[in-house]
């Protein structure tokens, strides 16, 4: 009899351990570990800097909008397609989305939104939701990159062959931007009206060749938020927060791992999404 229920017991071990392992693997099925390190990237701004990264998991591509609308329930987006990258959306809907699908998925949200309260560090006199944004550190619920996270991310990590843009040195194998975007391959010089007559637009996520971490789209389709503010990889205060890795409007020299770019928070356009990451336990 006891070696019956000490086997029932072992039995139940297992298959709660395996239970707990599926979910886990179906949590982050689109979540890359990424090692961390220093950078190596001689393209960074980082490189040489002593700035160290911790390890943590980022998502292969930038957020769909399948993806969104299960979790939000409508899609701003200008160019419609379940894979098609959400677009359109602000830092701070972006925020909204990682503590909602932490929330399903069964995870503690790394963030908490206080939305009858100002966030005095927001100096950006444009910005008028200014929302009160606090983390907790040590949460294992989805968030957005760092700006330092993304840097280090999209220059390959470890494994970093010293791309300008990421994943590769000619942009048209790893990036949908304005030249090929549309309808045809453009020539000419930068003109908003000839990328609206080219129907230039988002493209289909993971469809170009990924880094060499295994991410897709961090150069070009959207510019993708990130965590930080835009002033200082450092300071916990702005007027903007930081954006990278260019998107399908963009000129090339946006689109390098090294260049950075702003809006205000509550600010959204066509070519704005972001990718989601989680602390590693």
């Amino acid at each position: 009899m006891k070696k019956t229920l000490f086997l029932f017991f072992i039995i139940s071990l297992i298959l709660v351990y395996s239970c707990s392992e599926e979910k886990n693997n179906n949590l982050n099925n689109n979540l890359i570990l990424i090692k961390g390190g220093t950078f190596i990237n001689k393209s960074s701004n980082l490189y040489n800097r002593n700035a160290f990264i911790s390890d943590f998991y980022m998502g292969k591509t930038e957020v769909t909008q399948k993806e969104w609308t299960d979790i939000m329930g409508s899609n701003p987006s200008k160019f419609k397609g379940n894979n098609l990258p959400v677009e359109t959306v602000s830092w701070y809907e972006c925020i909204e989305f990682c503590i909602k699908k932490s929330t399903k998925d069964g995870l503690k949200p790394y963030y908490k939104i206080y939305k009858d309260s100002t966030d005095s560090f927001n100096k950006s006199e444009f910005d008028s939701v200014k929302w009160m944004i606090k983390i907790s550190p040590n949460a294992n619920g989805y968030r957005l990159p760092t700006e330092a996270e993304w840097e280090y991310a999209a220059g390959g990590g470890q494994l970093s062959k010293n791309y300008s843009y990421s994943g590769s040195n000619n942009i048209d194998k790893i990036a949908w931007y304005w030249r090929n975007c549309g309808d045809t391959v453009l020539t000419e010089k930068w003109n908003y009206q000839i990328l609206e007559n080219n129907n230039c637009r988002t493209r289909p996520v993971g469809t170009k060749k990924p880094n060499e971490l295994g991410l897709y789209d961090m150069t070009g389709n959207v510019r993708e938020w990130c965590e930080d503010w835009f002033e200082s990889y450092e300071i916990p205060s702005g007027q903007f927060r930081s954006q990278r890795g260019g998107g399908w409007i963009g000129v090339e020299n946006y689109m390098k791992v090294s260049d950075r770019d702003y809006f205000e928070a509550n600010g959204i356009g066509p070519d704005q999404g972001f990718r989601i990451c989680m602390n590693k336990g």
